[in-house]
């Protein structure tokens, strides 16, 4: 499976060490987010990453910024795209089971490392559960 991760320079530290924990377990990781610290516009890492999930070139995509708030507005802008912005391991699972989320948004400002990394495990190891929540998930987007 092929995992598209994007970050700003908020969410850089913690996409290094997810990028680490994804290879030990043989997820193939493309990498859209920025290697540095330095300030940076979250859009131009968090647009091709949602691409890459749109068009299948990636599986899943994890996307961290410092609230996550904007990393997940910019990739709910992409028609293909459901992120979801989590920050415990319930909303999760759930964002997965009822929502069908392809893209797990982290802030990286207001999680630790470990949770971080527990998250993208529940999110990646979490099935969509279909049946009512199909139809509820088939009226999200709003193209015709």
């Amino acid at each position: 499976m092929t995992i598209a991760i994007g970050n700003d320079h908020a969410g850089t530290e913690y996409k290094f060490e997810i990028i680490k924990h994804l290879e030990e377990k043989g997820y193939n990781v493309i990498n859209f987010g920025t290697d540095s610290n330095a300030s940076m516009d979250y859009p131009d890492a968090i647009h091709p990453t949602a691409e890459a999930v749109e068009t299948g070139k990636a599986t899943l995509g994890v996307i961290l910024c410092g609230s996550g708030n904007g990393a997940q507005m910019t990739a709910n802008k992409h028609q293909g795209i459901r992120a979801a912005l989590c920050w415990n391991n319930e909303l999760v699972a759930l964002t997965r089971q009822h929502n069908d989320a392809n893209i797990l948004t982290i802030p990286a400002r207001f999680v630790s490392l470990q949770q971080a990394i527990g998250f993208v495990d529940i999110f990646l190891s979490t099935e969509f559960e279909g049946g009512r929540h199909a139809n509820r998930v088939s009226k999200i987007s709003c193209a015709g």
